[in-house]
């Protein structure tokens, strides 16, 4: 965080031209959680991942600009923070579409998050949906999420064209973990984004995360409709998921679905998602939440409520419940309280978010 003031400083500071170029932005959330657990009852304060960065372009002429993106992670709750460890890129955009190397979400992670309307918080549906968070990574520092910010990235999205989108990301093989593997990823998304609906078709592979010639695949379907107008609006949205990893000793795979449900009428929104993990099949043993087996889902649900102080404040609140079945292990994917097999966990927070 020390880095970033001088450089941003040292930006806005130049000519009239390049101040128009350069936005300094940023988003700081936190909440006092209240969280139920096997172990007992705690209280804290969790950040529910705040930020600061810069972005900005450059008319090269001829429709065509560069663009440059730099975000980092502050940690209101701890004082930690790291200038570049979320979405950073370097990249052209044209009619053509836009195409940026860095450190940034895949595409598969980005084409539902917006779906979730308690992303990226404790309640987040990333306990369930794409098996963990990972906020930041890459082939090797987490081999078994599929909602993650792929490190060593480059990234392909088209033009929209009558509501249609293509999006593909690819983890550069990079890394070289021991045993011979090569590891690599591809993550493809096609969104529909026109009036009242939203549409997903996404998958993602994971080449040899789990040892050489081993594919891991994620595949998940969405659909959203939103009824109303600006003053008055109910958005209903739909997710169903499938992974399958690929081990030495068998195929694990999972299926788990997602609902959510958001009313804004003036300054009040109202809240609520739910996700189920189905048990998983396949050979024995676990990769990241996911394991084999009868009652090794879960169950989690959440209801909030969140009020606009102004177009970049808002204080919000929210009942989270998280029920394993008698063999489950899932967790929150942030914020998590180390629950184990069978466990129910719970958290009531009270939060404040503000953007600039």
């Amino acid at each position: 965080m020390k880095i970033i003031f001088p450089i941003a400083a040292a930006l806005l500071a130049t000519s009239t031209g390049a101040q128009a170029q350069v936005q300094l932005y940023g988003r700081l959330n936190a909440a006092i959680e209240s969280v139920s657990t096997p172990h007992g009852e705690l209280s804290r304060l969790s950040n529910n991942r705040s930020v600061l960065g810069f972005k900005g372009t450059e008319d090269l002429g001829d429709g065509v600009k560069a663009l440059f993106q730099i975000e980092g992670t502050l940690a209101l709750d701890t004082g930690a923070g790291s200038p570049a460890q979320r979405d950073t890129r370097l990249g052209i955009e044209s009619r053509w579409g836009t195409l940026f190397a860095g450190h940034w979400v895949t595409a598969y992670n980005g084409a539902t998050s917006s779906l979730d309307p308690f992303y990226p918080t404790t309640a987040g549906y990333m306990s369930i949906m794409g098996n963990g968070a990972a906020s930041s990574t890459d082939n090797v520092q987490d081999t078994s999420s599929f909602d993650r910010r792929q490190a060593n990235s480059v990234h392909v999205w088209t033009p929209r064209w009558h509501g249609l989108s293509l999006r593909a990301t690819h983890g550069v093989n990079e890394e070289r973990p021991a045993g011979g593997a090569r590891p690599s990823l591809l993550s493809l998304a096609a969104l529909y984004d026109e009036g009242p609906w939203y549409a997903v078709l996404a998958q993602e592979r994971h080449h040899d995360y789990q040892g050489p010639g081993l594919t891991d695949t994620a595949t998940k379907a969405a659909l959203a409709y939103r009824f109303g107008d600006a003053d008055s609006s109910l958005r209903l949205a739909a997710i169903v998921e499938r992974l399958v990893y690929e081990r030495p000793a068998g195929r694990l795979a999972r299926n788990a679905w997602y609902v959510s449900a958001t009313w804004q009428t003036g300054r009040h929104s109202w809240r609520a998602g739910i996700a189920q993990a189905r048990d998983g099949s396949g050979a024995d043993g676990a990769i990241g939440f996911v394991r084999a087996g009868a009652d090794t889902g879960a169950v989690h649900a959440t209801l909030g409520y969140d009020y606009t102080l102004s177009p970049r404040t808002g204080i919000y609140a929210y009942y989270s419940r998280l029920r394993n079945d008698a063999h489950g292990a899932y967790d929150f994917a942030i914020n998590g309280t180390g629950a184990s097999e069978g466990a129910h966990v719970a958290a009531t927070a009270f939060g404040l978010r503000h953007a600039f």
